[in-house]
This record gives structure tokens, C-alpha cells and sequence, in this order.
């Protein structure tokens, strides 16, 4: 069975970010992240998982199973909680369990007027977007399920969107905050994940690099920057809310805002995948707003009905919000050891990427297999 996804010629995305967030209707979110906590144990290449007998405690249960009327809460775009300083290396509401907790620096060199340091809180509808609108006829996704695995590949170009211009011209509004001289290039991205991924024993650290891939064919990066930063809120990124990095891979440290623009109704929406095969997706409830920490678990997930496989299958998933972390927060299966990500060149421009925190796992930001100089 094959998924192919192709950019139709004229697609054009021009909202910018704030128009985009503005007819979500204050969608709401919160975040809980979880690192692996105490005791807990580090493998052969330093990809550090949790300590025996420790779990993540599952998220609250749904009647039914599936979206419910009304989430727990909603959050204001306008005042969004800053992620900053939020990386742990145990189990906390609203921080990331990253592997790297140590950061060179890199990313925006300047704070916007929409972060609001004293306040600690950034508005998305005030940020300002790289400018431009370019197509890619390369950009592709493809989707085969090969006995029990999911083998997807794509150029990590956006197949319904455009991008802005990067490098960021000086002429661009965006680069007085943010001189991000890197370039997009099409890559050859293969993923070999789980058809059936199970729970791991406990939680896993997330690296720095990609941590899943989204349907659209472009990588979904985890939420810091390399200064260990809310990426989302200081970083400079198009009317999609992405950029390059050093490496020249475009990619998400969110789910883009044209993506939730796009999952508007009342229901699941899968919107891609993490590295441990688990999906990622927008769920919305009555009044189309998004869930908050307390509807999550420490992983950023649920288990809930939702349409997997093409069937409609009560299993474990992350959810999309609007607070840091914002997609995963750590993984609760097993990601995998050595996606084939096959580089066709690419420069490292930007400072940082891993820092010199803890070694990733095998597959997670290893040199240049999956982003460094993460941005």
C-alpha cells in the first residue's frame, strides 16, 4: 500500500503566521514533558532511557475514547508561555526530557517585540515572518508499508506549502532579529519505522535534529533551539513556520501553523509521524481548540480512538498544542536506531547543533544523518 503526496502546481501558502493563528479561534494547548528521571539508565551510545519500573503515567481517560466536547483549557495565542530554560533531565509539567542539556549558542540573535521576557510569555500573532513564497517542483511524500514496517521518503520539501526566502535578506523586517544565512536544498529522506509500534518499558530523551517527519515531506524538529531556547517563539521562520538549518534541511520545531489551519474541524487529524512510529496529531474538540497539559501525558500523548492504519484503532499518539514542548516531549516507544537519510550535500553555516550534553541515540542527530546545527 502506497501514500504519494505531490505539490500541485500554483500552490501558493501567503498567510503569515499570525493571519493563520488569528482563525484558529484561540486554539488552546499546554504541554507536559518528561525527562526519564532519576536512576535512569544510558545505552552503549548514550541515548538515555528510564529507570526500572519507572512509567509515565497515562493521560486522563476520555469517555468514548476519542476527542472530547470541551479539553481542559484553552490558551491564548497572544500570551503563550515562554519555553525557555525548560530542558530537565527528570519528569516535569512543561519542560523537555532532552538528551543534550549542555548548548553552544546559535539561533535568533536578537528578541523580538512579541517575546515578552519580564512576562515570560511570546504572541504569536505579532511575530514576523521571513518574507517570500517559493515553490518546489521536487517536493514529494511517499508512504509504502513494507511487511511490518512504514518506509517513507521525501526530498524534505513542503509538498502543499512554499517557504520564505532564506538566507534571510537584509532588506527582510526579519533579519534585524535573526540573520539565519543558511539555505533550503532538497535532501533524500528514508525513514523505516514501526507499522505497530508498542510502549517502550519507559520514556525516552529526545535529541537535538529531527525527531519525527510530517506529512507534508518536511522533518519536525524537537521545540529548542541550540541555545536551548523555545525555538518557536525566538527563532525567525516563514508564513509556515519553518527554516534551514546549518545543513541546509528545512524543517518544523512545531506543527506548522498552515497545518493546523488545514486540521480545523472537530476530530483527529494524523499529520505525521515520530521516529518511534507513533503519530503525531491535531485533535480539536467542539469549539476547535486544541488540548492542554492536563489532557496529555508526561510524553505529550494519549491513547485514544483515532484512524490508524486506515482503520479507526483505540492505540497511543501524540498530540499537537500550542505550548512548548508542542509536539513530543519525549518518546514513549522505541525510536529507531539508523534512519537512511542520505544527504545530497549541505553546508555546516550555523554554530551549535548538540551541544556537549549527553550523545544522542543512534539515528538521533548523529553528525549530519539528521540535522546538525540544529536552527
Amino acid at each position: 500500500m502506497t501514500h504519494k503526496a505531490r505539490r500541485p502546481r500554483g500552490a501558493v501558502l501567503t498567510r503569515s503566521r499570525r493571519f493563520a493563528l488569528r482563525g484558529l479561534a484561540l486554539a488552546g494547548s499546554a504541554v507536559l514533558m518528561a525527562a526519564c528521571g532519576p536512576g535512569a539508565a544510558t545505552d552503549s551510545v548514550g541515548r538515555r532511557s528510564a529507570a526500572p519500573g519507572q512509567s509515565v503515567s497515562p493521560a486522563p481517560s476520555v469517555p468514548g475514547g476519542a476527542v472530547p466536547a470541551a479539553w481542559s483549557g484553552v490558551t491564548d495565542p497572544k500570551k503563550i508561555p515562554l519555553g525557555d530554560d525548560k530542558v530537565a533531565t527528570s519528569p516535569q509539567t512543561g519542560y523537555i526530557d532532552s538528551c543534550t542539556t549542555s548548548f553552544r549558542g546559535g539561533g535568533a540573535r536578537h528578541d523580538g517585540p512579541w517575546l515578552d521576557t519580564a512576562d515570560k510569555t511570546w504572541d504569536s500573532t505579532a511575530k514576523v515572518s521571513v518574507q517570500g513564497s517559493h515553490s518546489w517542483p521536487d517536493a514529494d511524500y511517499t508512504e509504502t508499508v513494507q511487511g511490518d514496517s512504514r518506509v517513507i521518503t521525501s526530498h524534505d520539501l513542503p509538498t502543499h506549502q512554499t517557504t520564505g526566502t532564506f538566507p534571510i535578506a537584509q532588506s527582510d523586517p526579519a533579519y534585524q532579529y535573526d540573520t539565519n544565512p543558511n539555505a533550503i536544498k532538497s535532501q533524500t529522506v528514508s525513514l523505516s519505522l514501526p507499522l505497530a509500534p508498542s510502549l517502550a518499558d519507559g520514556p525516552t530523551c529526545v535529541s537535538m535534529g529531527a525527531i519525527g517527519v510530517l506529512k507534508n515531506g518536511v522533518y519536525l524538529y524537537n521545540a529548542i533551539d541550540d541555545a536551548g531556547r523555545d525555538a518557536a517563539a525566538h527563532e525567525t521562520q516563514d508564513s509556515c513556520d519553518g527554516h534551514p538549518d546549518g545543513a541546509e534541511d528545512y524543517h518544523y520545531h512545531d506543527i506548522p501553523s498552515c497545518l493546523l489551519s488545514a486540521a480545523a474541524g472537530k476530530g483527529s487529524t494524523l499529520v505525521g509521524y515520530a521516529l518511534d512510529g507513533f503519530g503525531i496529531y491535531v485533535e480539536r474538540d467542539d469549539k476547535g481548540d486544541l488540548p492542554t497539559n492536563a489532557d496529555l501525558d508526561a510524553c505529550h500523548g494519549r491513547t485514544s480512538k483515532v484512524v490508524w492504519n486506515g482503520k479507526e484503532t483505540t492505540v497511543y499518539h501524540y498530540d499537537a498544542t500550542l505550548e512548548f514542548p508542542y509536539t513530543v516531549g519525549c518518546y514513549r516507544g522505541t525510536p529507531v536506531d539508523h534512519p537512511a537519510h542520505q544527504r545530497t550535500g549541505g553546508s555546516q553555516k550555523r554554530a551549535g547543533g548538540q551541544g556537549t550534553g549527553r550523545r544522542p541515540g543512534p539515528g538521533q542527530g548523529q553528525g549530519r544523518a539528521l540535522g546538525q546545527g540544529q536552527g
